[in-house]
This record gives structure tokens, sequence and C-alpha cells, in this order.
């Protein structure tokens, strides 16, 4: 598989989901019922498995958005689950890398909107490094109210995406 066809795959997974809906809670909260991975576990988190193919390790990554209510970058409950689950992904898969980009929708200034798509994709970030993903390897964007994913539902707009990359990618881009 090329990169092309590679990058074309994770963006479409990125792009994937349904609209979730819950009540706030603050990132604090969330992270205070859910176990921090062991000792063992953070000291093998940057170490493939022998034998690993690096893209079959990538391509078995994907995520669905996380929904956020208007106004708001506090992560929903419902979002702990899978979070919990591409955390344990990321361990697992040393080589790989995210970049949680952070949408809104158009309800307010273009500066507000990225400000609070950049908190969104911050808050993503700082749960999955509470749950023992190197910080290093998490990149946050945002794009504000720039890449709707759906014009007619502004709930669907509210969101965080993740697209995974392996290391040596994000390397090269760097040269």
């Amino acid at each position: 598989m090329n990169r092309t066809h590679l990058v074309l795959l994770l963006s479409v997974i990125g792009l994937t989901g349904c609209a979730r809906r819950a009540a706030n809670t603050s990132t604090a909260d969330a992270a205070a019922h859910t176990p921090a991975p062991s000792a063992s576990d953070r000291g093998n988190a940057a170490k493939p498995t022998p034998g690993d193919d690096p893209e079959q390790a990538l391509a078995a990554l994907s995520a669905t958005p996380i929904y956020f209510p208007l106004d708001s970058s506090l992560l929903p409950p419902e979002a702990t689950d899978e979070l919990a689950r591409i955390a344990q992904a990321l361990r697992q898969r040393g080589l790989a890398k995210v970049t949680v980009a952070g949408h809104t929708c158009e309800l307010g200034t273009t500066e507000y909107n990225l400000a609070l798509g950049q908190r969104r994709a911050a808050s993503v970030r700082a749960y999955l490094v509470n749950l023992g993903v190197e910080p290093g390897r998490i990149s946050v964007i945002s794009y504000g109210e720039e890449r709707p994913a759906d014009v007619n539902a502004p709930e669907k707009n509210r969101r965080a995406e993740f697209s995974f990359r392996l290391a040596e990618q994000a390397h090269a881009g760097e040269l």
C-alpha cells in the first residue's frame, strides 16, 4: 500500500462516526474514573513488538470522532470508552502517532472558534496522556469552523477527530 492510499484510508477513517449527546463532565472528573495504566504498560508504550508490520499496525488504528456540547471543551462521559480504546491501541503500537483535530460549528467568531477547537483537541490530548500515551506522540490542531462534517447538522461539527501516522512519516515531514 503506497502512502497516498494510506493517507486516503486514514482520512476516511477519521471522518466516520455518528453524533452523540450527553451532559458535560470535566476532563479531571472523567480521568478520575478511568484506571491509569500500570508502570509496565507505560514502560512498554513506545517499544514496537518484534515482527510488527508498521503498515498493518497503523491500518488497525481507527477512531470515531468525539462530539462536544455547544461552547464546551469538556469531555462528554461517553467519550471515555473510545479514548481508553485509542490509548490502549497507541500503547500497543509504539510506532504510531496521532493528531487530534478540534472542530466547531459556525457560531461565534473565527478567532473564538479556533481557540475552542484548540481547547477541545487539548482536552482529548490531556486525557490520552493521563491514560499513558506519551505526550510526544500526540499532536493537536484546530480547524475551528473551517471543516464542517455536515453543514445542516451543527452538532456533528462540534468534534475532535483523529488521524494516525507512523513515527517514520512524522520525521520525514520534518526534514
